[in-house]
């Protein structure tokens, strides 16, 4: 009988590796504390609706890539193929707008889309974003984009590249529209398959391609920017002034465009070059008319998301180390003192340290082995005399300096046994 193994375009996420996942998610818990953004949960199906009013009928995302399904109760229902739209969904039902003044959200959890699974990019992989809701102001978008590169930072990227353009409003998209498919019309037969297929669809994606043919032809296509109002102008104009004079270099790229249609004005891409090709960890923009367009009121909106699995590639490549797991390591070998090593361990736990006990009941030697391998800073050891005379053995592991105490006195030295975990750390 054949194993059962994880469908296509999902992987397990293993121990060794959900450390790195913890360190993603406590580096951005931090950065974003620090620009007071409160974390948001939604759910991870909505209804298909959502995401065809949101994201746009035309998109690839829509047309090929959802995850849709039809419940017991006959409700069409999606996995979500990304955040936006379930976040500007939940400040409409939850009336978070009354509230006054900016929403500043983030969130972090798995997205579906039916792809060509590849390094970096899995059926279901995992997003963490930021939504800003409620300021038009080109503050917000400089200050979303300040947020996702300090977040960068953080994770030890050195030399982030800022991909940045506008795409306008929707009266100079639909403009640009018409004159992007006067210029490829002519073109037609030369596209590729999906490009021919875009031009009467959703012709500004084409602009995305990675064809080489179909970028030799786009080369000399009109630019948005000629279409754009003195108004749009204006804006793109102002983010880009704060942007450098908040110090942070950025490449203007006319044929940026991103794939969702309820982008407006600012769009950007962070790519991390040591990535290859797929070397974008951080996209997003502007979407001032997306809750307006689900049935809430004009709110104005920037936002952006980061790919985890990405991510982590880009952390294991900067080789970052999580943090330490366990702090102590605690071996045991007969009845009485492995009954003895379950209490300390516990009395340990409540102290507050992290406490790994070995189980196996095998020899001393083999569960020494496992200590060392464990990464705890500290093998305590209990065998027949220690359970006998109320004592345990303690061996700092890098130093190898041994010392005894008795048990009952653990709470007592608990302070001096974190100041030298302490002085390990740092």
């Amino acid at each position: 009988m054949a194993t059962v193994q994880a469908p296509r375009g999902t992987k397990d996420i293993l121990p060794e590796d959900v450390v790195y996942w913890q360190y993603i998610e406590a580096i951005a818990r931090s950065t974003f504390r620090s620009a007071a953004y409160q974390e948001i949960r939604t759910p991870i199906f909505e209804q298909t609706n959502l995401f065809e009013r949101g994201i746009g009928e035309a998109t690839d995302v829509v047309g090929k890539e959802m995850y849709t399904f039809t419940d017991r109760g006959d409700r069409s229902l999606t996995l979500r193929p990304e955040n936006t739209a379930g976040v500007a969904r939940a400040l409409i039902e939850h009336n978070l707008q009354a509230q006054g003044g900016v929403q500043r959200l983030w969130y972090s959890g798995p997205m579906f889309r039916y792809e060509r699974p590849k390094a970096g990019r899995q059926r279901q992989f995992h997003q963490i974003g930021v939504e800003v809701l409620g300021s038009a102001s080109p503050r917000a978008d400089a200050e979303a984009i300040a947020v996702a590169m300090n977040f960068l930072a953080a994770l030890g990227l050195k030399t982030p590249q800022l991909m940045f353009n506008s795409i306008g409003s929707f009266e100079d998209r639909k403009a640009y529209r018409e004159a992007l498919v006067d210029y490829l019309t002519p073109y037609k037969d030369d596209l590729d398959s999906d490009s021919q297929d875009r031009l009467t669809r959703n012709p500004l994606r084409i602009l995305d391609t990675k064809v080489e043919r179909t970028r030799e032809i786009i080369q000399d296509a009109p630019t948005l920017i000629q279409q754009m109002s003195s108004e749009s102008i204006q804006r793109f104009e102002q983010v880009q002034q704060l942007l450098t004079d908040l110090g942070l270099a950025y490449t203007i790229d006319p044929q940026l465009v991103r794939g969702l249609d309820y982008y407006t004005h600012t769009v950007f891409e962070i790519q991390a070059e040591e990535l290859g090709t797929e070397a974008t960890v951080c996209a997003g923009g502007r979407y001032d008319g997306l809750v307006e367009q689900l049935g809430g009121t004009e709110v104005p909106a920037v936002g952006w998301a980061s790919g985890v699995e990405r991510l982590l590639l880009l952390v294991k490549e900067h080789g970052a180390v999580p943090a330490q797991a366990v702090d102590f390591y605690v071996v045991s070998r007969g009845d009485r003192a492995e009954a003895n090593a379950l209490a300390l361990s516990q009395t340990l736990r409540k102290l507050g340290f992290a406490v790994e006990l070995d189980l196996s009941g095998s020899a001393f030697g083999k569960q020494f082995k496992r200590a060392d391998r464990s990464g705890a800073a500290a093998c305590f050891t209990l065998g027949d005399a220690e359970a006998e005379q109320g004592t345990v053995q303690i061996k700092w592991l890098a130093s190898g300096d041994q010392e005894e105490m008795k048990q009952d006195e653990i709470e007592a030295i608990a302070p001096n046994l974190r100041q030298k975990l302490d002085q390990l750390v740092s």
